[in-house]
């Protein structure tokens, strides 16, 4: 039986000197890890002009929205790798079921019956210089009333007309 507690310290020693998550940039969202051995690092002396198609909904509500946090996590990975939070230029396209995270705590709630967990996310990432669109067509074929929308995201055309845009500016596309 001692033996059995002592191979269990052991293990509760090696994982708590497990590498925690750090959120250089986006503070409460989007945790990655530092790999200081990386051999294939981002490159400080580039421009980073990323536009990025969010169009996934959230299967639980009351989560915040995966492709979200993805844009957190994107953040902090090229600022943890190096390149400076001022050389990062992204651009989020949002549309179909994605289009929902916007809405106004009121109206998510009446919606969901819960409050809007995406908000705070959005403010941090807004305050961290990420530019938001929403589809104009989405929300109206969502019947999204664009008053009760956060005021961190403007409204744009489509999301097609923001996303073909910034590419033909330059901008590496993604899609979350």
């Amino acid at each position: 039986m001692r033996n059995i507690c002592i191979v269990f310290l052991m293990c509760f020693a090696f994982i708590s000197k497990a590498q925690t998550m750090v959120n250089p940039v986006i503070k409460n969202y989007g945790g990655i890890y530092d790999v200081p051995n990386a051999v294939e690092k981002p490159d400080p002396s580039l421009e980073y002009k990323i536009v990025v198609d969010l169009a996934m909904g959230s299967d639980k509500p009351n989560e915040v929205n995966f492709g979200l946090n993805n844009i957190a996590r994107m953040i902090n990975l090229h600022v943890v790798g190096g390149v400076p939070r001022e050389k990062l230029h992204i651009i989020v396209a949002i549309h179909n079921e994605a289009s929902y995270s916007i809405m106004s705590n009121e109206a998510y709630r009446t919606k969901y019956k819960t409050d809007n967990p995406n908000l705070a996310l959005y403010d941090a990432l807004s305050d961290a210089g990420v530019q938001f669109f929403i589809c104009g067509q989405s929300i109206i074929n969502r019947k999204i009333d664009p008053e009760k929308i956060s005021d961190r995201v403007k409204i744009a055309t489509s999301m097609l007309t923001v996303f073909t845009t910034y590419q033909l500016k330059g901008y590496a596309a993604l899609k979350f």
